[in-house]
């Protein structure tokens, strides 16, 4: 064992200690999920299709961006669809900032995302999130 190295009972902060995400920028129930998909408006890139909706005037006070994930059994098992929920998790946490317009997202990923290289999947997102932000108050009240 190295001089260096701590020791097993020694506790360690965890690398993102603080870096949450944070419970307000939670998609949390089914029917805000239900309401994104059936009256809102897509996104498509090659790894993930983002669902989103603009929130109504008196809602955008309460709170700013949501976002909420969708990974189906078909792209794994637990373990792997846990991972995925992670990694878009910390993408969206990195490039959440670019978003100033309150909106409601849905984030449905693809198995690559599983592969796909981290700095990859974070320029997607931001990407993602430039397409979304421009004027997605206009799009949705077109309709």
């Amino acid at each position: 064992m190295s001089v260096d190295a701590p020791s097993r009972g020694q506790e360690q902060p965890a690398p993102n200690a603080g870096k949450s995400f944070p419970r307000a920028g939670r998609l949390p129930k089914h029917s805000d999920f239900d309401r994104v998909y059936k009256q809102g408006r897509r996104h498509f890139s090659p790894h993930m299709t983002v669902f989103y909706l603009a929130k109504p005037e008196g809602a955008a006070a309460q709170s700013g961006v949501r976002v909420g994930f969708t990974v189906g059994r078909q792209l794994g098992g637990a373990v792997e669809r846990n991972r995925i929920k992670r990694r878009l998790r910390e993408a969206v946490r990195h490039r959440g900032s670019m978003l100033r317009v309150p909106l409601d997202i849905v984030i449905n990923p693809k198995k690559s995302v599983l592969t796909l290289d981290f700095a990859v999947l974070i320029e997607e997102v931001g990407r993602a999130f430039e397409a979304i932000g421009k004027s997605p108050r206009k799009r949705t009240q077109e309709k």
